[in-house]
């Protein structure tokens, strides 16, 4: 359900800035001739887009907030924490001067770079 509301929002506002690329800042519309009391005169395409615009606008609106609903369901918490778990016990410090954890105990004519040093 969430990720066909998800698919159906992306789907909403890719629409929603196409038409409103589509519109003429001064609200002529497409601009497209033809007769003048058509719906294709400048005056229908920029109704039809107005009111395409209104009409996206608020199916987006609508979706975030069923989105938003669905997401809070999903998580199964109607509380919102805002303390942290501090039930884990802190890590022992490390001793910078006690002895190497690797390395120890080997002879030192196991060293292979010994002979490159000679």
């Amino acid at each position: 359900m969430f990720l066909f509301l998800t698919v159906v929002q992306a789907i909403v506002a890719a629409a929603l800035v196409g038409v409103i690329l589509m519109q003429r800042s001064e609200g002529g519309g497409l601009g497209v001739g033809g007769s003048p009391s058509g719906m294709l005169s400048a005056r229908g395409a920029a109704d039809f887009l107005t009111r395409s615009t209104k009409w996206l606008a608020v199916a987006f609106v609508v979706l975030s907030i069923a989105l938003a609903a669905v997401a809070v369901e999903t998580t199964g918490s109607d509380a919102i924490e805002s303390t942290l778990d501090r039930t884990v016990a802190p890590a022992a410090p490390a001793d910078p001067l006690g002895p190497a954890t690797t390395g120890e105990g080997t002879p030192a004519g196991d060293d292979p770079l010994a002979d490159v040093a000679e």
